[in-house]
């Protein structure tokens, strides 16, 4: 007992320590700005190999994709690479002819060249002289390719490119302040360098299992890159406030919907219905074969509904003097290093800190993991923020594993919307650590209960057992402590039946631990600052106690000819005392299963429970519903 209060102890001591830490990183964290204009670079890959990997060339509509989508105002180029390098769309400002200049020579992506010169490619995209200086700061890389460096039918000369791509090259590009993100297309791809570029770099991973599955890896990289203003879809529409300048609706084609008969419209708030076919005045509808991109100029104010699939991924982007900023989400991010989540509101490039304005914005961070399991935590509370941003730290979570987080704004007239996606990591523990952590009490109650319907009625006896047990060996947990004393009886009472030559080994049995508790308060009272042992002075009890098993005796002696009726009236008094904290662990083991995700689960909870079953542990689960009856 006295193990279990110090190590209780030593757990609220290390409280105000995790806690002070999630505080650091919010206060650590660098004040809240617009972002400085973007610079994307993509770079793709035409090598021989693509024929097989990306037989019908969706790599051209992911590029139109990136082209329709990136901000006014960012700059962006395109280079293509196999043996060699092609500038295929200028670095340039983004402006409507530099997005129809892309659009128009994304049809010269093919898969001719020979080789996969991964290297050279960087290189000529890092060119200072494209942006007139060395730095990249505000720079993003998005590279594509599904294979290796190869640049030579020399496998040594080829080994000594890639060692100078993750050496010299990768520390110069990061010392620059470059980001880049990679995209795999296949599983021969060197995973490992494209890994590693990312890592060193802060850019996002993404391996696309499918040419299918290419556009939604490019866009992932995108808004990695460049976080971009959404407004909410709720149901089958989204609601346009009178902020909103233009909006971009992507739709992506429902998995199971065929791409040649896919029927979709968009209905605006007086009631008229565009389709691809006809679109109505100041509408841009563009139809490729994993998406359709909808583009509505001075947009009309009110619920707009879309009449059709919408597939995984689907989003409505903004441009709007109104915007929501987020602090930048890293790529992963662990229990030690959390995620610092701030929010704030701009009004063209000024900070808004109205309490008037910002006490009627609901603001919610939702967590959606791979699987499918979200949970949602208010970042605004009864009172706005009074430096205007809304903080919070993710700093745990059930799983190890990737999530995309969400954060939402409503602001009753208005709302706002952000993604991002991150991966929780644990060091060294995989993805299965807190699972681990969480599933490995479960198992300890069940046994407990199976043996203890069967012992028969020595209640006596038992509890100055269990005590003594529990005096003698310290450092056992109090669970195990209370199974020793039931398991023992049990295999005594079935095997022997209630014999006499059983009820004399126990009478003698009794005596020699009386004796061996007597010798032992005679040494410890022999010892100082032992005046905490006096209430072992149980064994004393049990030699005057010996008589019961001699009253026993004609109990036992009938047993064999009314086994059935003892064991009736036996069995309900261990009933009484066992069998009601069952169901009591089966709610609390399903509770548990509710709470911590195996459908749902709530963010307010990750940033307790989980350091709590960290640094608690095996306390919490060894006081199971039998310690709380107690």
């Amino acid at each position: 007992m006295r193990r279990f209060l110090s190590c209780l102890f030593a757990v609220f001591l290390s409280l105000p320590f995790a806690v002070s830490a999630q505080q650091a990183s919010s206060r650590n964290a660098p004040p809240l700005a617009l972002p400085d204009n973007a610079d994307i670079r993509i770079i793709v890959d035409i090598s021989g190999s693509m024929k097989a990997n990306d037989p019908d060339n969706l790599r051209q509509p992911a590029v139109r994709l990136l082209a329709r989508m990136l901000p006014e105002g960012a700059s962006a180029g395109v280079w293509t690479f196999g043996q060699y390098v092609n500038m295929l769309v200028p670095h340039a400002e983004v402006t409507d002819n530099w997005r129809q200049q892309a659009v128009d020579r994304s049809q010269q992506i093919n898969s001719v060249a020979l080789r996969t010169n991964l290297g050279e490619a960087l290189r000529v995209a890092s060119e200072p002289y494209l942006a007139g200086s060395e730095d990249l700061d505000s720079t993003d890389f998005i590279l594509l390719t599904d294979g290796k460096v190869d640049i030579s039918d020399d496998a040594n000369a080829n080994e000594a490119e890639r060692e100078d791509i993750l050496g010299p090259m990768l520390e110069e590009l990061s010392s620059r302040g470059a980001t880049i993100h990679t995209v795999a297309l296949s599983d021969e791809a060197d995973l490992a360098l494209l890994e590693t570029l990312t890592a060193e770099t802060g850019g996002s991973y993404s391996l696309a299992p499918s040419a299918a599955a290419l556009t939604r890896a490019f866009l992932k990289a995108l808004n990695t890159a460049v976080p971009q203003q959404q407004i909410a879809i709720e149901g089958d529409g989204f609601t346009v406030d009178s902020g909103v300048e233009e909006f971009t609706a992507l739709i992506f084609r429902a998995d199971e919907e065929p791409a040649a008969t896919r029927e979709l419209g968009l209905i605006s708030p007086d009631g008229q219905e565009a389709t691809a076919g006809s679109a109505t005045d100041g509408m841009r509808w563009v139809r490729e074969t994993e998406y359709d991109l909808i583009t509505v100029t001075d947009p009309a104010v009110g619920k707009w509904q879309i009449d059709g699939e919408l597939g995984e991924g689907s989003r409505v982007t903004v441009v709007s003097d109104l915007r929501m900023v987020v602090s930048p989400v890293p790529p992963t991010f662990t229990a030690d290093e959390p995620v610092a989540v701030r929010v704030a509101f701009f009004e063209g490039d000024q900070k808004i800190d109205n309490p008037d304005f910002l006490g009627v914005i609901d603001v919610r961070l939702t967590l959606t993991s791979d699987d499918g399991r979200s949970g949602t935590k208010a970042l605004s509370g009864d009172e706005p923020p009074q430096d205007g941003v809304y903080s919070d730290d993710i700093g745990r979570l059930p799983d190890a594993g990737e999530y995309q987080l969400d954060i939402v704004a409503d602001g009753q007239t208005f709302s706002r919307r952000l993604s991002a996606v991150t991966r929780f990591v644990v060091p060294g523990g995989g993805e299965t650590a807190v699972a681990a952590e969480s599933g490995q009490p479960r198992p300890e109650p069940e046994p407990a209960p199976e043996p203890e319907p069967k012992p028969k009625p020595e209640p006596e006896p038992e509890p100055a057992l269990s005590e003594q047990a529990g005096a003698d060996t310290g450092p056992i947990d109090i669970s195990q402590v209370e199974e020793q004393p039931d398991s023992d009886p049990v295999t005594d009472n079935d095997e022997s039946g209630g014999l006499p030559l059983w009820v004399m080994a126990a009478a003698g049995g009794t005596g020699a631990l009386g004796i061996a508790g007597a010798v032992f308060l005679a040494v410890r009272r022999r010892k100082p600052g032992a005046e905490e042992e006096p209430p072992v002075i149980a064994p004393e009890e049990q030699e005057a106690d010996e008589p019961e098993p001699e009253e026993e005796i004609p109990v036992a002696e009938p047993e064999p000819e009314p086994e059935e009726e003892i064991a009736e009236d036996d069995i309900p008094v261990a009933e009484v005392t066992v069998e009601e904290p069952e169901p009591e662990t089966e709610d609390a083991i399903a509770e548990e299963d509710d709470e911590f995700g195996l459908e749902d689960f709530d963010l307010s909870e990750f940033d307790d429970l989980p350091d709590a079953d960290d640094e608690k542990g095996l306390l919490d689960d060894d006081s199971g519903p039998e310690d709380r009856e107690k």
